[in-house]
């Protein structure tokens, strides 16, 4: 089970022949706002709407953020009343951001790659002499935008109990690269694409080889300190910083039947139904995945991101340098240097998706990153698992959908659905 994959929920990464959401709650231009209607209100309520529908459908609570530049953003919270009891859920709340950690990291890379300390052509063995087999072939380029080959370390059984949290270990960025390569690669490095988290944990690596520093100063330092992220940062434990939301998945015994046995048993908190694993830590997560962050934050950062503010252009080019997806769709979703490119119906945008136990979350922008926007979502067994969880998965897409269109101010082209894939 790759936890930290960009899951096939996320805006992007349909499979061919998929659409980005099902009949149910699409975005068509028949749901322009009523005449008199104010069309951001329209807007708003009909985000709302499609957000208690994703919590009807299981979600325990949902978040959603869209910034058109235009005006003042639009924020929604839903939560199921037995979670409201526990925590009400805000805007604002710190949420774990599973992969949109790629990001960032692929940034940090970009950062340093401009200030001369490493280069994208670099051999993987140059700064990790001896830990990746075949590293003199594969690049760092390789590794950001996933045609490394490498076999993802989250499929591996000792992480696991780490997945589940019944093990709060601090994992390093060696120690999780270590369980990736010790299986086979999947094929010979730059030849295809193919997700692996193992990509990054080596990116962890490199990064702090060649800064001497760690993960956290260089998110804390380069990242949120400069852009005045107080709610985001690298997580090293299960502690929190801020408010922050919990993050729930069904207990054993109402885990739907389509989940494998060795994911069903979630350690944390009986409620409801439910395990709130807000206290487990992402540790296991590392570079590919561990940290945290809150819709507000994270529009902030790429609002900085697509606008130059952190990587001078050539650097932000390599960035959106991208490599296809899917073999047979070339001019398909492609994946650049830790970030996702896809045009739809609606407009092009600019994503990433993560998922760790408890948070599942989809950050979007323009290619200017002046329109930015974000969902939420307080579990995330579902995306991993779509089969067992067909409605929760069918309500999350159609919110997402209505999302990316409300990001360009659009209701949705055609009659139909902002299809990514």
């Amino acid at each position: 089970m790759s936890v930290l994959t960009v899951a096939g929920l996320g805006i992007g990464l349909e499979q061919p022949g998929q659409a980005a959401t099902g009949p149910t709650g699409t975005v068509s231009a028949h749901d322009a706002p009523a005449s008199g209607k104010d069309a951001g209100a329209h807007r708003r309520d009909q985000l709302d709407t499609l957000a208690r529908k994703v919590v009807a459908a299981g979600a325990p609570g949902v978040v959603v953020r869209v910034d058109d530049g235009r005006g003042r953003p639009i924020e929604v919270v839903e939560q199921a009343p037995w979670a409201r009891s526990e925590h009400r859920l805000r805007p604002g709340d710190e949420f774990r951001m599973g992969s949109n950690t790629k990001t960032m990291m692929a940034t940090l890379v970009l950062q340093l790659a401009a200030e001369g300390k490493l280069a994208l052509t670099d051999p993987v063995a140059k700064w990790l002499p001896g830990q990746v087999p075949d590293g003199h072939a594969i690049t760092l380029r390789m590794l950001l935008n996933h045609t490394s080959g490498l076999h993802d370390y989250t499929e591996d059984p000792e992480l696991v109990p780490s997945i589940l949290g019944k093990d709060p270990r601090r994992w390093t960025s060696e120690q999780l690269l270590a369980v990736g390569v010790r299986h086979d690669p999947h094929f010979p490095p730059g030849t295809r694409w193919a997700y692996s988290n193992t990509n990054y944990a080596a990116v962890g690596a490199v990064l702090e080889k060649a800064t001497g520093r760690s993960l956290a100063e260089l998110v804390r330092d380069r990242i949120a300190r400069p852009l005045g992220l107080r709610h985001t940062y690298y997580a090293e434990d299960s502690t929190w910083r801020g408010p922050h939301a919990r993050g729930y998945e069904p207990d054993a015994a109402h885990m739907p039947p389509g989940v494998p046995p060795e994911f069903r048993n979630y350690a944390g908190v009986p409620r409801a139904e439910h395990v709130d694993v807000s206290a487990n830590s992402p540790a296991w997560g590392g570079a590919a995945g561990a940290v945290v962050s809150t819709a507000r934050d994270w529009d902030r950062f790429y609002t900085a991101l697509m606008s130059g503010e952190l990587l001078p252009a050539a650097q932000l080019a390599q960035m959106r340098t991208t490599v296809p997806i899917f073999p047979d769709q070339p001019d398909g979703p492609g994946y650049g240097l830790g970030i996702q490119t896809a045009t739809t119906e609606c407009g092009t945008v600019w994503s990433h998706d993560g998922g760790i136990p408890g948070y599942l979350s989809t950050h979007l922008t323009d290619p200017t990153g002046r329109r930015t926007a974000s969902v939420l979502i307080s579990t995330e067994a579902f995306a991993e698992f779509p089969e067992a969880f067909p409605q929760l998965i069918k309500s999350a897409k159609a919110l997402q959908s209505a999302t990316l269109c409300a990001l360009f101010d659009k209701p949705g082209a055609g009659g139909g659905t902002a299809d990514v894939s």
